[in-house]
């Protein structure tokens, strides 16, 4: 992968709480890191569930991923993480568990493990065995290593396993169409005690649903596979999760781009280069406003209308349709209920048809995203005693944006015209 990013790299999570809790045991987090050109996602387990839980998950997540951000070496910052948490004093076991992925815009990446489900690589749509390194740490400090491939290291380290805290840690390069899956327990041990899943789904049980997901869908975006993952999981519990059920997914693939423009020109005289820009883009297409929908169907000599027997809800103003164009909208208005809904933690979970939400659903499934933003002013509707029109319309974009590249993950190009 390059840093002119010809493949984009996805990432997703998705939770399901312990049955009848209002919150998680499992955190994840994840930042594209630009200045480094670094992505990175930590997923951690706490032990129990509930609110003690939540709290142990976010302090290790927090963490490990600010080490990351102060350019720490992945395994100091693992160790350092490690040592920070508490040991349960009767199991002997940590208070939380961790997964750090951290990937180069290259697709050299670096995965430690400490306690958690051993990751998935899916490569061609087939699960691979990366070669990993396990290094225990006593409780001096002291490191004892040892390769998967080496049996008789491996042997060593596991005569002193309860000397040790294991970490595991793997490097591999990303190539395109590539897939890892990390996941808590809540997953590997779905469905435990049932007559056919009497010690859990188990990993490679996990890996053929994988496998079969993957075959019938080879495009599935990280995000959709998480949530089949989780649910999954979920119904080998009978619908009763009896564990904090998280799966995250960072894909590797062709960036799926789309090319949203809201508001004419400045200089009328670039109106043709905005359609023929529209026209001709390589992606999906999103005409956000009436006077900017004009224009183009006027330079490109479609026909726009709006059909009223489709007219999806009295609280937004209608969609429209245009020859070539994916989603024809109203302005600002709709724009402002967009960015609301981005900033939610789960903005489509009660998923309506409004044109807002089309709009969010698109975003979503893309990972380019092109905002070209006119900026001439709406002399239809401005007052000029209140000359605000303009810097609301840059400031709902530039949050749109901020909250595309930051909560989201996206690529994000803006361009005012």
């Amino acid at each position: 992968m390059e840093k002119k990013e010809k493949v984009f790299v996805e990432i997703a999570n998705h939770i399901q709480f312990k049955d009848k809790m209002i919150v998680g045991g499992d955190t994840f987090l994840s930042r594209k890191i630009s200045g480094d050109n670094r992505y990175v996602a930590v997923l951690s387990d706490g032990l129990g569930s509930g609110v003690k839980a939540n709290v142990l998950s976010t302090m290790t997540a927090s963490m490990a991923l600010n080490y990351r951000l102060k350019r720490e070496p992945i395994l100091r910052s693992a160790l350092s993480v490690m040592n920070a948490l508490p040991v349960d004093s009767v199991r002997n076991i940590s208070y939380a568990t961790f997964t750090i992925v951290d990937i180069d815009f290259e697709g050299q990446t670096e995965i430690v493990e400490f306690d958690t489900p051993p990751y998935l690589l899916f490569r061609d749509l087939e699960a691979v065995n990366p070669t990993k390194e396990a290094i225990g740490i006593d409780k001096d400090g002291q490191e004892y290593r040892a390769f998967e491939g080496d049996t008789e290291a491996m042997a060593k380290l596991a005569i002193g396993v309860s000397k040790f805290r294991v970490l595991h840690r793997s490097h591999l390069k990303l190539c395109k169409d590539d897939r890892i899956i990390f996941y808590s327990d809540g997953v590997t041990q779905a469905g435990m005690g049932a007559p056919n899943h009497p010690f859990g789904w188990g990993d490679e049980q996990v890996v053929q649903f994988v496998q079969g997901v993957l075959q019938q869908n080879p495009h599935v975006s990280a995000r959709d596979l998480s949530k089949i993952i989780v649910n999954e999981a979920l119904k080998k519990d009978r619908m009763k999760s009896k564990d904090d059920i998280s799966c995250a997914v960072i894909y590797c693939r062709e960036p799926r781009k789309l090319l949203l423009c809201s508001g004419p020109p400045y200089d009328s005289q670039k109106d043709t280069a905005l359609a023929n820009m529209v026209a001709h883009y390589k992606g999906k297409t999103i005409v956000s406003g009436g006077t900017t929908s004009k224009i183009i169907a006027r330079e490109l000599n479609r026909e726009l209308f709006v059909d009223l027997t489709k007219i999806k809800s009295k609280d937004y103003p209608p969609s429209a349709q245009m020859e070539g164009i994916d989603l024809v909208t109203e302005g600002i208005l709709t724009l402002g209920v967009v960015v609301e809904l981005l900033a939610k933690e789960n903005p489509l979970e009660d998923f309506g048809d409004s044109p807002a939400e089309e709009i969010v659903r698109m975003i979503l499934e893309s990972d380019s995203i092109d905002l070209v933003i006119g900026t001439r002013i709406n002399e239809a509707h401005h007052d000029p005693s209140l000359p605000v029109e303009l810097e609301i319309r840059r400031n709902v974009i530039k949050r749109m944006a901020y909250l595309l590249e930051e909560k989201w993950l996206k690529k994000v190009n803006v361009e005012f015209i």
